[in-house]
């Protein structure tokens, strides 16, 4: 009985896990059928009978969709990059630095990051407008950055706390300068978990779609989603699944990529700090 009841479980779990696969894997698959002109984009089951790459060649000849897959690339790298720097020197002051009112002001960071995009969004406008950066990339880098760092901060502040003090004692001995103290010896440390939270910066960017479509008004400057919002059929009751499609997953195999090639680290920076000892 007791054999049967194990048995009954294990079956039930790889049920769960692949009914989870596929509901997970399937809209990435419909994508990928529609992109080669399989159906209508109606959301039925289907393989495509014959792959036909006109879809992703339309895509890049009816608008400038490279230059805006360069310039998602250009903003979520600059975004990654500005955030890890202030989040690891934010972080050392926060983890390492004993001030009144660090509790409150870590809190305050995590806060800010509990207020949607929607509700900033007049606000940012406004800074946007001010500083002369309405229809400029740097108005996505700023905006991105704002809304990237309390995460990084927090996330890099609790893997900070977890270094031994030994590390930062012998440096200290040594003569090191807190800035020497962060690049040589707890940026190392800290890898798996700066990859993890700059994956994770670098994908809010690259799909990030409110803020670029308000604050970017040419095509030249548009980033990847809005320009694939911008993809219309021959009539307004005419939607082209097969060019928006193709254009979903050109910009979604860059993000597979990184993930794979980090993949280690990824899981090492989520799991680190869980065994002790």
């Amino acid at each position: 009985m007791r054999t049967f009841k194990l048995h009954t479980g294990k079956v039930l779990f790889a049920l769960a896990v692949l009914a989870l696969l596929i509901y997970t894997i399937f809209p990435f698959y419909i994508a990928i059928a529609t992109s080669f002109g399989a159906g209508s984009g109606d959301g039925s089951l289907y393989l495509p009978e014959t792959f036909d790459f006109g879809n992703y060649v339309s895509v890049f000849k009816e608008q400038p969709f490279f230059h805006n897959i360069l310039n998602s690339a250009l903003v979520s790298f600059a975004t990654v990059a500005i955030s890890l720097l202030i989040a690891v020197t934010a972080s050392y002051a926060l983890a390492r630095v004993h001030f009144r009112g660090r509790t409150t002001l870590l809190l305050t960071v995590l806060g800010v990051s509990m207020f949607p995009q929607v509700a900033v969004l007049s606000g940012m406008f406004e800074l946007i407008r001010m500083l002369g950066l309405y229809n400029n990339l740097g108005s996505l880098v700023l905006s991105y950055t704002v809304f990237s760092l309390p995460f990084s901060v927090w996330i890099l502040t609790t893997f900070m706390r977890g270094i031994p003090k030994d590390l930062e004692e012998a440096a200290i001995v040594d003569g090191a300068t807190p800035w020497q103290i962060i690049t040589r010896i707890f940026m190392p440390v800290l890898w798996p978990a700066m990859v993890t939270t700059g994956l994770l910066a670098f994908i809010g960017a690259w799909n990030e779609f409110m803020f670029a479509i308000t604050f970017i008004l040419s095509n030249d400057n548009r980033t990847v989603p809005v320009a694939i919002s911008m993809i219309s059929g021959g009539s307004q009751y005419e939607m082209p699944w097969g060019p928006i499609m193709a254009a979903s997953v050109i910009v979604t195999v860059p993000l597979i990529a990184l993930v794979l090639i980090f993949q280690r680290k990824i899981v090492e920076g989520l799991t680190a700090g869980a065994v002790k000892g």
